[in-house]
């Protein structure tokens, strides 16, 4: 099993570092590391260090000596998945099985057909929360490189999004309109694959027509209709897979 992954602010260059506050607190009475151990410390942005537990002090502190400092490059294809807004808590939800998938980016966004509503202070602490989520996916899922959580854009902003990317795709399951399959669609080699999940009403017509004017193409994942909170999953393992970084 991998060891470990704990957040730093600033990755350490040895040949000692002690690991307090939240994480150090989470190593010593969480996870009772033990001298010999293994462990990452990362700074959620690709730069990492590994280390052995040379001791625990208190309840919130862990001795590591450091053993090397590393960098994880940025990956050829980066995928960003604009997530309609969800009702209740799926948006975490959605959050979390994106990161532990392995998305790069997650921008919320207030489609028209949303239920939920991001403004003001819940808007805030709702960004929060998804931010909050994809670094605790991120450190369980042993990444070091977490995906950036956004601003919620609005639809002018997501186009504007679309424009820019090598590949701008928008998930879309209605028979009326001619799609490709995720699976077969022509992949860049380098570059920006943006997608698209509407909100459990669908995506509007007229959201259709802005993403199209952008540059934007329907694909479709299967037969099968996905909710919001679970297909933006499912499109980045085909993504990851067809991109090669999962092999």
């Amino acid at each position: 099993m991998t060891a470990p992954v704990f957040v730093v602010e600033e990755v350490p260059a040895g040949p000692e570092f002690t690991l307090d506050g939240p994480e150090g607190r989470h190593a010593v009475s969480v996870k009772r590391l033990n001298p010999g151990e293994t462990v990452v410390l990362a700074d959620g942005r690709g730069r990492w260090a590994e280390g052995v537990v040379k001791s625990a002090e208190g309840k919130d502190r862990l001795v590591v000596a450091v053993s090397g400092v590393f960098e994880e490059p940025e990956p050829a294809v980066r995928i960003t998945v604009v997530q309609a807004l969800p009702k209740g808590d799926r948006g975490e939800l959605a959050v979390e099985t994106m990161t532990e998938t392995g998305v790069d980016a997650i921008v919320p966004w207030q489609a028209s057909r949303c239920i939920t509503q991001w403004r003001g202070e819940r808007g805030a602490k709702s960004l929060a929360k998804w931010r909050a989520t994809a670094r605790e996916a991120g450190k369980q899922s042993r990444r070091v490189r977490f995906p950036e959580v956004a601003e919620a854009l609005s639809t002018k902003q997501v186009a504007a999004l679309l424009a820019e990317a090598d590949l701008a795709v928008v998930l879309h399951e209605d028979r009326d309109t001619p799609s490709g399959a995720l699976a077969t669609a022509e992949l860049p080699t380098a570059g920006s694959v943006v997608l698209v999940v509407g909100p459990e009403g669908g995506v509007s017509p007229e959201e259709l027509a802005v993403f199209a004017a952008a540059g934007a193409h329907p694909y479709r994942l299967g037969p099968s209709v996905l909710r919001t909170s679970t297909a933006g999953t499912a499109a980045t393992a085909v993504l990851l897979a067809r991109t090669g970084r999962w092999s």
